[in-house]
Parts: C-alpha cells; structure tokens; sequence
C-alpha cells in the first residue's frame, strides 16, 4: 500500500507552486488585438439592482430547457480515500490550530455562493439566498456546480472520504444566479447580451449585480462568485451594475472571491492575455477582460495551478489576478444523489478520466481561506471600511511569490493559509492598496512586497524548507504544460463555458 507523504512532503510539495510561475508564457490561444482597457470607475448601485437584491426572482420568465442533473460523477473505483493535493498542500489541519487560543475552523462566518445553488447535504450548513433562475430558495442545484464549490468551501469532515472545506464550520448561503439548464422563456438559443454570465444557459450580470447586494444585506462575510463573463477587450463589458455592486460589497467590508476565468473555444474567454511583468504594463495591453473578476481593488481574482505546480494556461491571465490556488482534480458532492463526485468527463483521446478543474473551483479555497483569517481577526470589525482590504492583503501578502514579487498568471502566488493565519503586518501595511492588485493608473515600476512584521512561529525555517521543496519537487514531479484537453461529458457535449 501506498504511502501518505506527511506534514514535510506537503510543505514540499506546496512550494514547487513558485516554480511553475517562472517558467515563460505561452502562446496565445487566439488572434485578438490588443488594447489598452480600464475597468469603468464603479459608481452607487442602481435602483434597479437595488430593487432586485430586494426580492429575488429572474426579471423575465425562463424554462427548463435539459432535465436537471450534475455534470459530475465519480471515476471507477470508488470513493478515493487520500485528500486531493488541492486540499492536501494548504495543510489545514494546522492552519485551524494556528491561533494558539483556539481552535479557528470559521465558525460564525457566512459564505454567500452565487451560483448554480447549492443542493442541502448533511455535512453542509446552507441557507437559502434566493433563486435568480427559477422558483427556488436557492437551494435547488441543477447543475452541479455549485454543490461542488461549496463542499470545497465548508464540506464537514467524515470517516467515509478525504473531502473537508477550508472553513468546515461556516454557513453557507446560497444564491442561484446562473444554469446551464435553463434560458429565457422563448429565446430559442438567441444572442445573449453583454456581460451575460452563461453563453449556453441563463445568468445576465444584471442578477448578479443584485446577488451580490443581495449577500451583503443578508450579512454575508465572503462572497464567492466562480464565474466570469467574457468579452474582448475592445468591446463592450456591460458591466456597470456589476461594478457598483462589488464596490458596495467592498466599502462595508465584504470580501469578493471571483474566479479569473477560463480560457477555452466554448465561450467569451476564447483568447489568452499575453503575459507581462507587471500590472500596469498589463493594463496597456489586453486581449480578453473578464468580469467581475477585472474589477480590482474590490475583487480579489484567483488563477488556477495545476497539481504538478504549473500555473495552467486554462486559467485566464491579466493584471487584476490577486493569488492562486490548485483547480483541478478536487472532490466534491453530488447534486442530486449528495454522493461524492471528482471527474466532469471522459478523454477518449487519451483514454482517462478528466478530473474536475478550472479557476471556479480555485476560488473556493480562497473564499474559504478568507472566512479563516476574518474570524481570526474580529478586531478588524471596528472599521467596516477598511476590513475587506485587509483581509485581501492578509492573504495576498502571505502568499507563496513568484520570482518577480507577482505574476500575470498567478498574481502572488499560492496562497498559505498557516502563514495567513500567523503572520504579522502593520495597518499602513493593510490597508494600502497592494501592489498585486493596483488600479489601472498604477505606476510602470514593479512594486516589491512589504516584510511581515514579527510573525508567529519560527520565520526562517519554514520559508528555507519552501525554497529547497520547489527544486524537489520541480525535480521529482516534472514541469508539464497544461493543454486544452478534449473530453466527453457524461451528459452531454456542451462546455460549461463560463462556469470557471
């Protein structure tokens, strides 16, 4: 039998994440022209949005057009019984003890889901947001997806399988906003408008936009939004709305996880952002925006890693990526039989089981991490207006870096929920807007990191080991290119275009 590496190989393998970092960019995925693109300047929420966080319901009818289902399923053989490197490399167990006073599993936190809804399951606590798509509290899950995110958020931990969120004891409040099964009443597969949140199904960002606000005014502490909506960056975001939401989150301390966004033909994202060395030169030269995820400082956006540590070139690069986490090959529950799920496909090119993976379920791992560190710091509660920066920066900040301080790819890296839940830093520090994550009249000149102030914990050795694992790991694992991989569904054809 196979053994487990323990607690040393998993802070080796952690840090082989750096490593992919380094390595140069790819190629474009298509032909875009590049420009210069600048979110709009978010300004109050309309009434419009406003009177739709009121009273959740989709604006205009919709149908179920596909028999509800879940995308997912599980791989022959059966429930696995080792934790997917995804879970395995942020070493939670130590990460919930790492306030010596108590134990910090999030309890007393609330992550709002906008998403697909999130299916009730006994080793969840979900309450009902509201239903954007449908008739729904929210509650009912059609696709899968949003089950999936959450079990990745705040699933219990049980003797039967290796699947436990990052913030185990918070509640999750679910809000559909988004199905593949479902379309506007009579649309018969028409153009959607700008700024919609599924190219094949139902999710305008107008609903979003209220979702968001919805989440905040039902005392939401994180938001994780594991979508994006895809345009070029010389057209129109029709996203204003969207803006003015995140920024409402944002200023009442509410801290936006959104997923960066996945590049592939099927949808919006279709062509990769070249690289560059900083932000503001990014700023200057874009190819694909992605929303909300474009709307730094008030989002916090996240990449997707692959196992082997390379950041993948699925996951849609740009200047308002923030930190990263592995997306692929997680666990998660299933929708409907509230079994356990890890693969969305077939590969009959290469004759294997796809695992589940994308920037969507990136994110959760974040959100989850987010929830940690402000139920470890209720100090910061005493000033709404600058707590969701802080805890942003508290993350970002205790990030595993890339060579260069950030990345395009992975902003600051992958992120450490043990150094985020020990380490140190000033207020200044805190609350400035972080070099990651500049607006768009930043300066050309790379900004370097600020040093942790008197970190708990031995501070040198821990950082020596990170070093050391990612040219063992680089070594032992090898550093493969991601590929667009094709794959057969379980269901049917279509992608999921935007649900990252």
């Amino acid at each position: 039998m196979r053994r487990r590496p323990g607690n040393w190989a998993r802070t080796l393998c952690a840090a082989a994440i750096l490593g992919g970092a380094l390595l140069g960019p790819q190629a474009s995925a298509g032909a875009r022209p590049m420009v210069a693109a600048v979110p709009p300047t978010p300004g109050d929420v309309p009434k419009e949005t406003t009177d739709l966080a009121d009273r959740p319901a989709p604006p205009s009818p919709t149908e179920l057009k596909v028999e509800c289902g879940s995308e997912f399923g599980l791989k022959p053989g059966g429930v696995p019984r080792d934790e997917p490197l995804s879970q395995k490399v942020l070493d939670l167990p130590s990460a919930w003890q790492a306030n010596t006073t108590a134990t910090n599993r999030g309890a007393g936190q609330t992550i709002a889901v906008i998403d697909t809804g999130v299916s009730r399951h006994p080793r969840i606590d979900v309450q009902p947001g509201g239903d954007y798509v449908s008739g729904s509290d929210g509650t009912e899950d059609c696709d899968g997806h949003g089950t999936v995110v959450a079990g990745i958020i705040a699933a219990k931990p049980s003797a039967d399988d290796a699947l436990v969120g990052v913030a185990p004891d918070a509640t999750i409040l679910s809000i559909r906003q988004l199905s593949e099964r479902y379309q506007a009443k009579d649309q018969n597969g028409g153009e959607k408008a700008p700024g919609s949140m599924s190219k094949q199904g139902y999710g305008p960002s107008s609903t979003l936009a209220a979702a968001v606000v919805r989440a905040v005014n039902l005392k939401a502490a994180i938001i994780n939004i594991s979508a994006a909506a895809c345009t070029s960056a010389d057209s129109s975001t029709g996203d204003d709305a969207l803006g003015a939401a995140v920024r409402y989150a944002y200023e009442r301390g509410v801290v936006v996880i959104a997923a960066a966004g996945n590049v592939d033909s099927g949808n919006g994202c279709n062509v990769q952002n070249t690289e560059q060395s900083n932000p503001a030169a990014s700023w200057k030269s874009l190819s694909t925006i992605a929303s909300p995820a474009w709307f730094s400082p008030y989002v916090l956006s996240v990449g997707w890693i692959g196992p082997d540590g390379t950041p993948s070139e699925r996951s849609l690069h740009g200047p308002w990526v923030g930190v990263a986490a592995i997306g692929q090959d997680v666990l998660g529950f299933d929708s409907k039989t509230g079994g356990m799920v890890n693969t969305q496909g077939y590969d009959d090119k290469n004759k294997k089981w796809v695992g589940i993976q994308g920037t969507s379920f990136a994110a959760p791992y974040v959100a989850g991490l987010a929830a940690l560190v402000r139920a470890d710091h209720p100090e910061w509660d005493a000033d709404p207006g600058t707590r969701a920066r802080k805890i942003m920066n508290q993350i970002i900040l205790t990030a595993h870096q890339p060579g260069t301080g950030r990345d395009d790819r992975v902003g600051a890296g992958m992120i450490d929920p043990v150094a985020a839940l020990t380490t140190h830093f000033s207020d200044d520090v805190l609350t400035s807007v972080s070099p990651v994550l500049p607006n768009h009249t930043g300066s050309d000149t790379p900004v370097a990191f600020p040093t942790p102030q008197k970190p708990a914990g031995p501070p040198h050795l821990p950082r020596l080991v990170a070093t050391i694992g990612t040219i063992v790991c680089l070594s032992a694992l090898g550093i493969g290119l991601a590929v667009s991989i094709p794959f057969r569904r379980r269901r049917r054809d279509d992608e999921l275009p935007d649900f990252d």
